[in-house]
């Protein structure tokens, strides 16, 4: 199955094109513009759009993904925005970032496969510092008929691997919440994120 992931994430981010765009996706952009910069980790990180985009605003930038592909082009898009980022490719568990180390963690369509989830989502707060932010946006429990309705608008086809509000309150216990809520958005990042969607955003600073 790991395997399957890998090849269809490769062979999406093979197209020359920039699959979900070069510009940073609307949530993340409100969201991290309004936090002073520090060090940030980004995972499942694709292409690298959100990356660049915190680097130029001066965060010192790590993140992670299970493409080789994905990680080629982000680094493409760091050079011609003169920008730099430390991405790594793998399991998250083995890449070694340091813990109790970042100012904030971005999850942007990080659609985790079920299995991995409790461990990652642990992890990943032991890397995040006190009174660090968490910004996340997927798709929710209530987007399936929406891309039954118009596949352009992309997302997982197994509910499993959609998230409601409850799975994100298990995901990030003793977290202040600043935003935490399912709703209907309009998509338009790149050529597989394009049309009307239910999203689950979070931010969050850990207590």
């Amino acid at each position: 199955m790991q395997d399957q992931w890998l090849k269809m994430w490769d062979n999406r981010y093979k197209q020359q094109v920039y699959v979900y765009g070069e510009e940073p996706n609307n949530y993340f952009k409100e969201q991290l513009s309004n936090i002073k910069p520090g060090k940030i980790l980004l995972g499942a990180e694709g292409e690298g759009r959100n990356a660049v985009f915190a680097a130029k605003l001066g965060w010192q930038v790590s993140a992670f993904d299970i493409s080789h592909e994905g990680k080629k082009k982000a680094l493409e898009l760091a050079k011609e925005n003169d920008v730099n980022i430390d991405y790594r490719v793998g399991s998250f568990p083995e890449l070694g970032f340091e813990l109790d180390h970042y100012d904030a963690i971005a999850l942007i369509y990080a659609h985790f496969p079920p299995s991995l989830r409790k461990d990652y989502y642990q992890l990943l707060d032991n890397c995040l510092k006190s009174k660090g932010h968490v910004i996340f946006e997927a798709f929710g429990k209530s987007h399936l008929p929406y891309r039954s309705k118009n596949p352009k608008v992309g997302g997982p086809q197994d509910i499993e691997s959609l998230y409601s509000i409850e799975d994100l309150e298990l995901c990030f216990p003793n977290y202040k919440s600043i935003e935490l809520a399912e709703k209907e958005i309009e998509l338009s990042e790149g050529i597989y994120h394009n049309g009307v969607g239910s999203v689950t955003r979070f931010h969050g600073v850990k207590m």
